[in-house]
């Protein structure tokens, strides 16, 4: 597959999408009288309390089996999905955080195993392989350590290929790809300041930077303080309405309002079967997109029952890597087949 092809398709993937533009998609709108702005905060915090439910094991009722039937596991369906890759290329993209690593309570200490790296290090031996997420790039980059990947930061607003000198350095742009929103940073970064600021005084609050966009974790925030953490995003936002906010699992991001190529021309390609593992609601913008399309599959990382566009799941990191592991095995077998006639 050639570098366009991949720029492409992580472009298709990572981008947002009309997962968004319904009520998952906040805008801010500057303005607006008092009773205006309770109300978009208590629309705000119901956001954010549907965004981010309480964690609860499968427990062993009838509507889970029903959940389970439509959404099987990648690793008990493995056949199956090694049969519809047949004659094709398979193209692996992997969410970080809840995929690749555990959800933990401090964002920066994501930190994946050194089994799940080698894992994904040999995965990348036999499949291109792209990271993709909302954090920034090089922020990815240092957790994943794998030059031979393709990194996607800032939900696709970031994207870098291997290349000759990124194998020997992550250092420089000779393996950058795509970066279509590259005249916001200055705004990005004023925002990131201006709410560094205004969310001091609320105990648990981290926004952190993530070039192209921004995050603000409150995933430690006592609930009873979301309005006010709310408020003072709400108060920043209306000053810059070009930026939108859209929510993950315990985090909020503030993103570029832009338009680019999704990779529509991707669709076209018969000889390539895209793999997309992922666990948060951001993910669903590239499960929709394989769903629709009837091109590639889409694998849900949850151990919790939740409306989902994928096709498979998979309960947990361990499993991601399993499943890798098991992808690897049967490329090993296949070409050691193919090569004794």
């Amino acid at each position: 597959m050639t570098r366009r092809g991949i720029r492409l398709n992580i472009a298709m993937f990572s981008s947002p999408s009309s997962w968004f533009q319904n009520k998952k998609l906040l805008r801010i709108e500057p303005g607006g009288g008092e009773g205006e702005c309770v109300a978009k905060n208590h629309a705000w915090v119901d956001s954010m309390r549907d965004s981010s439910p309480t964690r609860v094991k499968f427990p062993g009722t009838g509507e889970h089996n029903s959940w389970i039937i439509h959404h099987p596991s990648a690793l008990k369906m493995f056949e199956l999905i090694t049969n519809a890759a047949k004659g094709k290329e398979i193209v692996i993209f992997l969410d970080y955080d809840g995929t690749l690593s555990p959800i933990v309570e401090d964002p920066d200490r994501a930190f994946m195993s050194n089994q799940m790296r080698e894992a994904v290090e040999e995965a990348a031996r036999y499949f291109t392989t792209a990271i993709i997420s909302g954090r920034s790039r090089d922020k990815v980059y240092n957790f994943v350590k794998l030059p031979e990947l393709y990194y996607a930061g800032s939900h696709g607003m970031d994207i870098r290929g291997p290349s000759k000198s990124q194998l020997k350095s992550k250092k420089g742009d000779e393996g950058v790809l795509f970066q279509p929103a590259s005249e916001f940073l200055p705004m990005i970064n004023e925002v990131y300041r201006a709410l560094l600021n205004r969310t001091k005084s609320i105990p648990g609050a981290q926004v952190e930077n993530n070039k192209f966009c921004l995050s603000v974790h409150y995933r430690n925030v006592d609930e009873k303080r979301w309005a006010a953490l709310a408020e003072q995003v709400r108060s920043v936002l209306s000053e810059y309405p070009k930026l939108k906010l859209t929510q993950g699992r315990k985090v909020v991001e503030i993103r570029p309002i832009i338009n680019w190529d999704k990779g529509e021309g991707y669709a076209n390609d018969s000889n390539v079967l895209p793999i997309y593992i992922g666990d948060d609601r951001t993910d669903e913008d590239a499960f929709k997109v394989l769903r629709d399309r009837r091109q590639g599959l889409g694998i849900l990382v949850s151990n919790v029952e939740k409306e989902t566009c994928a096709s498979y799941s998979l309960q947990d990191p361990p499993e991601v890597m399993s499943f890798l592991m098991r992808l690897v095995e049967w490329k090993r077998h296949t070409s050691r087949a193919r090569h004794l006639f």
